[in-house]
């Protein structure tokens, strides 16, 4: 009875436009995870895990971190109804509280936007990698029809970089890699693929 409450939810969470979207940023992030198979991933904002449990035969191990408890379990759900062993959801808000937690790779997949203090949460997510870590950012460009108070309108890429500079990563590398309508607020945008190195 209670799978069913789950399966209700991740379909609510996870619309026809959500799955298409990840479906786009999971075949952009595979390319980033090659020779990755003794490394450990942490996703953070993971919602309900629609990319990263994608991803689960290219890492050694993979920790879906978000801030919604509700998300969290969604993903928590899936984990067990799909017997993945190498995977776990952990409910924290990285930009409330210091994590304990250490990884290899970290992927933050359309997550930025909703962070008001980018700076910030690119510190603590800093301090989580290994060092020689990657971390991988996929977000929108930045894009001058969005406005919206509670919501970034995307990142320009200088912006963005001068910012991983600023809080220690030393290589970035950014490309703009699809192009969709309707994606961002009901607008058409780009994504961003971005990899800094700890």
């Amino acid at each position: 009875m209670e799978q069913n409450v789950f399966e209700q939810l991740a379909k609510r969470y996870d619309s026809e436009h959500r799955i298409q979207l990840a479906n786009v940023i999971v075949k952009e992030v595979k390319s980033e995870l090659r020779n990755s198979k003794s490394k450990s991933l942490l996703d953070y904002g993971s919602g309900t895990g629609l990319v990263s449990l994608e991803l689960t035969n290219l890492v050694d191990s993979i920790v879906l971190v978000d801030s919604s408890k509700q998300m969290t379990d969604v993903a928590q759900a899936k984990i067990s109804n799909r017997g993945i062993h190498n995977v776990k959801a952990v409910y924290s808000d990285f930009t409330q509280e210091t994590p304990a937690l250490k990884a290899d790779i970290i992927l933050t997949s359309l997550v930025l936007l909703h962070i008001p203090d980018t700076k910030k949460i690119l510190q603590q997510l800093f301090q989580v990698l290994n060092n020689g870590g990657k971390l991988i950012i996929v977000d929108f460009d930045k894009n001058d029809k969005i406005n919206h108070p509670k919501v970034h309108n995307g990142f320009s890429h200088e912006e963005l970089k001068k910012c991983l500079t600023e809080v220690g990563f030393k290589s970035t590398q950014i490309k703009t890699f699809h192009h969709g309508t309707q994606i961002f607020m009901n607008q058409d945008a780009s994504m961003f693929i971005s990899s800094s190195t700890k």
